[in-house]
C-alpha cells in the first residue's frame, strides 16, 4: 500500500466519512435510504466510484476503526487509486489515526498460505481540511508510518511459529533491528546464564534444543534526558514443561513471545520518532520444553539476585525468566528513571479485565496517571490492579525465599506481579510498572482495528509515553 498526501482528482474510487446523512446530495441520500444505509460505525457502502464510510463519532478511535473497515473493504475490490475525503466540517483533520487505521487495519499473516495478498492500492489523502502546514504533515505521516510498521513487525514475529522463530531466532531479529536502526546490541547464551547466576532464566530453557538467549539493546541519543528500562518475556513457546498443559492449552503458545517482541519493536521505531531519551531493551528468550533435564516443580531456584525460588508450577515460567532479566538490568544499566516490564503473563488477566486490556502493576500513582494519558492518546487499553498487603503471602514459601506459584487462582495477576516485585530493588520501586498483556497480545478473531492472531500490543502505548 503506497499513501501520500495530495490533492490530486486522479482517482478510481473516493472515499467519504460521514457520520449521518447530512452531508450528501439528495440523490445520495436517497439511494443510501434505499441500501438501509445509517452511517453506523462498521458500515460500509458503494456508490458508483464514491464508497461510504459510516462513524459513530469523530474521536481517534473511531476514525481508526472506520478506516480498518474501509481498506478491508478496499482490498476486495479491484479499485488502485483512491482519494480519502473527510466531509465531516467539525472533524480536526487526524492524519495519525486515518494512517493507523488503514495499515493496521489490512494487516494479514499469509506467510505460510500459497496464495498470498499483494497490496497495491495508492491511497491520496487530501489535507485540505487540515490546520497543520504541509511540512508538519509530512512529518506526521512518516512518523505514522513508521510506528506501524513496528506494530505489523510484531505482528509477524508472533504470529510466526515456534518451528521457525526460536531463541536464536529472536536475537538474529534483534541484531537486525539494531542494524537498521543505530542500535547497540549484544548478546548472551546459557553459558553466560550460569557464569552470571541467572539459573531461573537457564532453568526454564535447559530442556530445549534452542539455546536460550539473552539480549540486551540500546538506544543513547548525543544529549539524553532520562534513562527507561523496557524488559520483555520472550517465550519463544511455552509447552507448560513438566506441568504440562492440555492440548487446547498449547495451541497459540507461540503468542507468548509477545512481551519480547513488543519490546523490539519499540526499539525498532525510536530513531524514527527522535526519541530524547536513553532507551534499554532486556529480552529474554526461552522455550519452555519437556525433557531428561526439565527443571520440575519442587526444584529450588536461585535467581541473580541470590533470592530462592520453589517451583510449585513449572508453567509458571515467564516469571522465572523475568526475574533475572529485571536483575540483570538493574545491575548492568546505572540511574534508571523508569523500568516496564511487559508479558503475557496471566490468563487470570483475561478474566479480571477482559480480552482487550493491558492490565498494569506499580506501586506509582503518578506513573500510573502518565501510563493512562498514554493510553487514551494511543488507542491501547489499560486497567489498573491494585497490592494490597495480605496477597504476599499467597506467594511465601516455606522451603525457600519465595514460591513461583499458588495453590489459588484468586488474583493470579496480582501475586504474580508481586512475585516480580521482590526483584525489584528498593530503590526502584516507584520507577517501576509490570504490563500484563496476556489479553490484548493475542486474540483467535478480529476486533477493531486489530486482526486475528498478534496485534502487536504495547508498542503504541510506550511510543506515545515517550513522546509525551
Amino acid at each position: 500500500m503506497n499513501i501520500q498526501l495530495t490533492n490530486t482528482r486522479n482517482f478510481d474510487l473516493e472515499i467519504k466519512v460521514i457520520k449521518n446523512l447530512k452531508k450528501c446530495n439528495l440523490e445520495e441520500k436517497k439511494l443510501l435510504k434505499d441500501l438501509n444505509f445509517k452511517a453506523l460505525e462498521g458500515q460500509v457502502q458503494l456508490l458508483g466510484n464514491r464508497l461510504f464510510v459510516g462513524v459513530s463519532k469523530l474521536k481517534k478511535e473511531d476514525i481508526k476503526i472506520a478506516f480498518s473497515h474501509t481498506i478491508r473493504f478496499l482490498n476486495k475490490t479491484k479499485f488502485e487509486k483512491i482519494n480519502i475525503s473527510l466531509v465531516e466540517e467539525d472533524f480536526e483533520f487526524d492524519l495519525e489515526s486515518i494512517i493507523q487505521g488503514l495499515i493496521l487495519g489490512s494487516y494479514s499473516f499469509d506467510t505460510f498460505k500459497t496464495k498470498k495478498h499483494h497490496n497495491k492500492k495508492k491511497i491520496y489523502i487530501d489535507p485540505t481540511g487540515s490546520s497543520k502546514i504541509y511540512e508538519e504533515l509530512e512529518t506526521e505521516l512518516n512518523l505514522s508510518l513508521a510506528v506501524c510498521q513496528s506494530v505489523n513487525m510484531v505482528r509477524n514475529i508472533v504470529n510466526t511459529p515456534p518451528e521457525d522463530f526460536y531463541p536464536k531466532t529472536m536475537s538474529s531479529k534483534a541484531l537486525e533491528v539494531a542494524s537498521k536502526n543505530d542500535l547497540e546490541c549484544k548478546v548472551y547464551g546459557e553459558e553466560f546464564l550460569i557464569n552470571n547466576n541467572m539459573n531461573a532464566m537457564y532453568a526454564v530453557g535447559r530442556a530445549s534444543r534452542h539455546e536460550s538467549q539473552l539480549i540486551h539493546l540500546s538506544y543513547k541519543p548525543k544529549a539524553s534526558k532520562g534513562k527507561i528500562v523496557l524488559v520483555g518475556k520472550g517465550l519463544t513457546y511455552d509447552s507448560g514443561g513438566l506441568s504440562l498443559k492440555p492440548a487446547a492449552g498449547m495451541v497459540s503458545m507461540k503468542c507468548d513471545k509477545s512481551g519480547a517482541s513488543a519490546v523490539l519493536g519499540i526499539m525498532s521505531c525510536l530513531k524514527a520518532i527522535n526519541c530524547e531519551y536513553e532507551v534499554h531493551g532486556i529480552l529474554g528468550a526461552v522455550e519452555n520444553m519437556i525433557g531428561g533435564n526439565a527443571f520440575k516443580p519442587d526444584d529450588v531456584l536461585k535467581a541473580k539476585n541470590g533470592i530462592s525460588i520453589e517451583v510449585k508450577n513449572t508453567d509458571a515460567e515467564g516469571r522465572l525468566v523475568l526475574a533475572d532479566c529485571l536483575c540483570y538490568a538493574q545491575d548492568k544499566i546505572e540511574d534508571i528513571d523508569y523500568i516496564f516490564d511487559f508479558a503475557t503473563l496471566t490468563g487470570a488477566c483475561i478474566i479480571g479485565l477482559g480480552e482487550y486490556t493491558n492490565a498494569v502493576l506499580g506501586h506509582s500513582g503518578k506513573l500510573k496517571k502518565k501510563i493512562k494519558k498514554a493510553a487514551k492518546s494511543s488507542g491501547e487499553l489499560v486497567g489498573f490492579l491494585p497490592f494490597n498487603r495480605y496477597l504476599p503471602t499467597m506467594i511465601k514459601s516455606e522451603v525457600a525465599d519465595i514460591a513461583n506459584s499458588t495453590s489459588s487462582k484468586a488474583g493470579a495477576t496480582i501475586t504474580a506481579s508481586l512475585f516480580l516485585d521482590k526483584f525489584i530493588k528498593k530503590e526502584n520501586k516507584k520507577k517501576w510498572l509490570h504490563f500484563d498483556i496476556a489479553g490484548p497480545a493475542y486474540r483467535d478473531k478480529v476486533w477493531g482495528y486489530n486482526p486475528y492472531g498478534a496485534t502487536g500490543a504495547g508498542v503504541r502505548l510506550i511510543v506515545d509515553f515517550l513522546r509525551q
